[in-house]
């Protein structure tokens, strides 16, 4: 035990924001400044779009370590657990959300799952969502949205230190410094996470969710040259050590997974910004940042295997802001992006595939009067490697009065099939030994391992393999905003998306042993739509309350209209054939129709504070499992459920805050559709401020 106290002590970790435990508890943030919706600063109460904003207080109280369940407790967002721990946004999957760390794209998307896991969130001032088609400003990874996570600067860090220890031997360290003087500005951030795991399985002999090492380091410097200029560098680090230790038992077969993952990611930003006057600003940027994944385990049949990714991302970028005059403001920008991936999942002599994008976007906000913002947008993507596209959006933003809003947004998306879904050719022994093979792939590997006996099963999705098409989507938001006081809000957003050529992952059969094969299939016209509901309401000076619904409607057009033309079949209790009804149509995939949440906060005067956090997902469909390419059948989907949790915490005036928590209270697993779900959890933890603002 000592020697982790020596590690918590020497390489710190998480830092969570301590501070301000009355005052800023449930403020309607309609004058906090947004700057992820428009690529510039402006006030949340003139964006035309819809977002939701997730504070560091929030972060903190909730007593999280994972992004993944900080996300899930927004409306309108779900969290998979497929290819790692990605976020769900309105209906659309993980490859549809770009997520972005202050303004910079993160990479390294296992399967089109990008691991939220792996970002550290003890230095993050907010988190920034901004749901619909958002395209014209980020690209085409911007289909559903954009999540950007914000990281605290120097002028708002004081000196802090944390130490937390939880369940499965997870423990949690980590120290935030800043410097700030007339020109300097200085921000570091150190992170230590590690965990023994977890096993959840009955027929488990070891773990399901390994051992893992985690050190981030995050240092950011602004250098004011003059009133007008200044020059920022950021460097971001995160090393992961995982030792796998896995044996699980599936139909009689032991599945091992034996040996050790390194992971990298690297990050580092440069920027030159200089104001002309007070209605001209210009930014030259340029990122770099790169992902490595290695793996070195034993496989099922006890051969060692080796995997490496390696994906790099390289961007230059310049963005010019001009306030024409009071009522027009015009954002104009220009870039080139290189990126390269060189994997032993895409092909054995682990060739590098590159693309080059060059882009260009333009932004006009016009104000006709007061009440009344008009927004619309277009960029140009030239890619190299696949198709060109523009990329249109058009959002309003009406005050009826100071208590109503309304909001309409209409974008349209586009999204070239990416290098993982042509190419990957990969098998994840670390999780039982699934597969995902690109459409370039599928086929030709699926057929050798056929002829070598190791194919238990082949669907009916397997012979639709075919060269993918690139995705376009058109997404339409109508908001309603209401504040009645300044301690209320409520909200009502009716949306809808559709998709020509949505690309899905699809299981295509499966191993002799079970486990699962997949691949990508177009789906010729998909629909997701559906309304969400948010209310805030702050009781008094100790309480407030906060509450969020989902109803979400998806659907394969094709497969609907195949239903009404009496084309498609199930089966009956009793084993018998009948024809499919629309009633029995439950959509696509990895949905669920119902989603909600409900938090209740309690603030003392003296600095105590407690929360009790209720979710609820209804039940999703997961496998296809009679051939029929319809979910509708029982053992085709995952049980829904509800998630309690809670936490306690207090600060002291001499500097010192403690707080625990309990995550899980039901002790819910699902260890087959929810593998990094853990039963009941518990913490603690000490935080020490040692300049006091």
């Amino acid at each position: 035990m000592k020697k982790y106290f020596v590690i918590l002590l020497v390489i710190p970790a998480l830092l969570n924001a301590q501070q301000r435990f009355i005052n800023d508890t449930l403020q309607m943030q309609g004058d906090s400044v947004v700057v992820t919706a428009n690529r510039t600063e402006r006030k949340l109460s003139n964006i035309t779009v819809p977002v939701n904003i997730v504070n560091a207080k929030q972060i903190q109280q909730a007593g999280s370590l994972r992004l993944t369940d900080i996300l899930k407790e927004q409306p309108g967002l779900n969290m998979t657990s497929g290819f790692g721990a990605g976020v769900q946004l309105q209906g659309l999957n993980p490859d549809y959300t770009i997520i972005l760390i202050n303004g910079e794209p993160l990479v390294g998307r296992t399967a089109g799952v990008l691991d939220l896991n792996r970002i550290a969130l003890g230095n993050i001032k907010k988190i920034e969502i901004v749901k619909g088609p958002s395209s014209s400003l980020y690209g085409s990874e911007a289909m559903a949205g954009v999540i950007n996570i914000i990281t605290e600067s120097a002028t708002n860090i004081p000196v802090q230190a944390s130490i937390r220890y939880g369940t499965y031997e997870t423990y949690d360290a980590g120290i935030n410094n800043a410097i700030a003087t007339q020109s300097v500005f200085y921000q570091g951030f150190y992170n230590y996470f590690s965990t023994n795991g977890f096993s959840i399985r009955p027929n488990s002999n070891s773990r399901v969710t390994t051992p893992i090492r985690r050190y981030t380091l995050n240092q950011q410097l602004k250098y004011n040259i003059s009133n007008n200029t200044n020059i920022a560098v950021g460097i971001r680090v995160t090393d992961e050590k995982i030792t796998n230790d896995i044996s699980v038992s599936n139909g009689g077969t032991t599945i091992n997974s034996l040996g050790k993952e390194h992971n990298t990611d690297q990050n580092g930003s440069l920027s030159l910004n200089h104001r002309f006057s007070n209605q001209l600003k210009t930014s030259f940027r340029t990122y770099y940042t790169e992902y490595n994944a290695k793996q070195d385990l034993i496989t099922i049949s006890g051969a060692p295997y080796y995997d490496l990714l390696n994906h790099v991302f390289k961007r230059l970028e310049n963005q010019t802001d001009w306030n024409v005059n009071k009522k027009v403001n015009l954002i104009l920008g220009t870039g080139v992006v290189w990126e390269g991936v060189k994997s032993s999942r895409y092909d054995s002599e682990q060739l590098r595939k590159t693309n080059n994008i060059q882009y260009g976007f333009t932004q006009i906000e016009w104000t006709p009067w007061d009440q009344f913002i008009i927004n619309g947008g277009i960029r140009f993507d030239k890619n190299e490697a696949f198709a060109s596209a523009f990329s249109p959006k058009f959002s309003a933003l009406y005050k009826i009065n100071t208590k109503h809003k309304l909001k309409l947004s209409i974008g349209q998306g586009f999204k070239a099939p990416d290098f993982r879904q042509i190419y990957l050719d990969f098998t994840n022994a670390a999780a039982g030994g699934y597969s995902v093979f690109g459409t370039a792939q599928a086929q030709q590997v699926i057929g050798n391992l056929t002829r070598l006996g190791q194919i238990g099963t082949l669907y009916d999705s397997y012979y639709q393999l075919k060269t993918l098409k690139p995705e376009s989507s058109t997404g339409v938001h109508l908001s309603w905003e209401y504040e009645p006081t300044v301690n209320s809000f409520v909200s009502i957003q009716l949306f809808r998306n559709d998709i020509q050529n949505l690309i899905q992952v699809q299981q295509v059969g499966a191993y002799i042993t079970g486990a699962q094969i997949f691949s990508y299939l177009n789906i010729g016209r998909a629909f997701t739509q559906g309304i969400e509901l948010e209310a805030k309401q702050k009781i008094n000076t100790h309480f407030n309350v906060s509450t969020g619904y989902q109803y979400l409607v998806t659907g394969d057009k094709d497969q609907i209209a195949m239903i009404k033309a009496g084309k498609v079949y199930t089966r009956d209790a009793s084993g018998y054939s009948r024809l499919l009804l629309l009633s029995d149509y439950v959509g696509l995939p990895n949905n669920n129709t119902h989603k909600a949440q409900l938090k209740i906060n309690y603030y003392a005067a003296n600095g105590l504070f407690a929360n009790f956090r209720i979710l609820y997902r209804s039940n999703w469909a997961v496998n296809n499992t009679n051939g029929n390419e319809v979910f509708d059948q029982g053992d085709e989907f995952a049980s829904g459920y509800i998630s309690l949790h809670t936490s306690v915490g207090t600060a002291y005036k001499n500097g010192f805050s403690m707080q625990v928590g309990w995550d899980n209270i039901t002790n819910y697993t699902d260890p087959l559709n929810l593998p990094n779900l853990p039963g009941s959890t518990f913490f603690a933890t000490l935080k020490y401020q040692f300049i006091k603002k």
